[in-house]
């Protein structure tokens, strides 16, 4: 099956409604009550995502992607491959989230460990254990950096964004891209264009930060060996004394529909470390103020 063909969708062009209105979250697995205060303002039906941190047991796991479902969203559990210590325990944790939060999406990642701590040294090693489609997951997600990842060479990214998404599809899992977020239009629209080009045609959820406090959203992007340069900072309008002061993405997220309007299969994934509830109320926001 040809990669192109293996990842199309029936989805089309975004226009800024899609992007907006088809967005998705991210959650810890401690963070339900959280996402119930914040659910009046969020779409039923939009994903959420949860992931896979250390610290966090599998039934905590478990009971968010229930939660997540029993609040009218759909679960995207992550699935640290590098983090999982055994084959059994893996079957056993995906088997719970089919059975108890009728889960039929998730999102693999490698993970940190410098050291597996099972038999997974990376995504596709999990992918092509055929864990996912025994259980009958119908979806699954792999990460994009369009920065780049700082322990791994671009060609490389590039390769193994290739080879997840060939494996995926063998298997009969549609395969979709998340981003890691960025605070810049340039090389996220550059990185979908070359991905594209290179014949990778899965859905892309482009990965956003939501309004929180600049010295917030910039800790985190150190962690995550995103790019913050002081070119950035001026375009959100920031100096160094003003990073307490609460920012939204919209210069981002403007200039991202603009680049983005004959795209196909695109849509944002909020990563809310402001809060939910800000997040989603930011989303509202924006969109009202644009169609006046």
């Amino acid at each position: 099956m040809e990669l192109e063909t293996a990842c199309h969708t029936a989805s089309r062009g975004p226009s800024s409604d899609t992007l907006l209105s088809g967005y998705s979250l991210e959650m810890t697995a401690h963070g339900l009550p959280a996402l119930e205060k914040a659910a009046y303002a969020i779409a039923p039906g939009t994903p959420i995502s949860i992931t896979f941190l250390p610290g966090e047991d599998y039934a905590a796991r478990v009971r968010a992607a229930q939660g997540v479902r029993r609040l009218g969203f759909v679960p995207v559990p992550h699935l640290s491959a590098r983090r999982i210590g055994g084959s059994a325990e893996l079957e056993d944790f995906v088997g719970a989230l089919v059975d108890v939060a009728q889960v039929d999406r998730v999102f693999v990642v490698g993970g940190d460990p410098e050291r597996p701590l099972g038999p997974y040294a990376d995504a596709l090693a999990l992918i092509r254990g055929g864990v996912l489609a025994r259980h009958g997951v119908r979806h699954a997600g792999i990460a994009g950096y369009p920065e780049g990842h700082p322990a791994i060479p671009a060609e490389r990214l590039w390769q193994a964004m290739q080879d997840k998404s060939a494996a995926l599809a063998e298997q009969g899992i549609q395969p979709f891209i998340v981003t890691q977020f960025g605070f810049e239009a340039a090389p996220i629209l550059a990185w979908f264009g070359e991905l594209r080009a290179r014949g990778i045609a899965c859905p892309v959820r482009i990965g956003v930060p939501g309004p929180a406090r600049m010295g917030t959203l910039l800790r985190y992007a150190a962690q995550c060996g995103v790019g913050a340069s002081a070119r950035v900072m001026n375009r959100y309008g920031l100096s160094i004394t003003r990073l307490i002061n609460t920012v939204g993405p919209a210069t981002l997220v403007a200039d991202l529909m603009a680049g983005l309007k004959d795209a196909q299969d695109a849509a944002l994934h909020f990563y809310a470390f402001g809060g939910f509830q800000n997040t989603a109320e930011w989303v509202r926001s924006f969109r009202e103020a644009r169609h006046g």
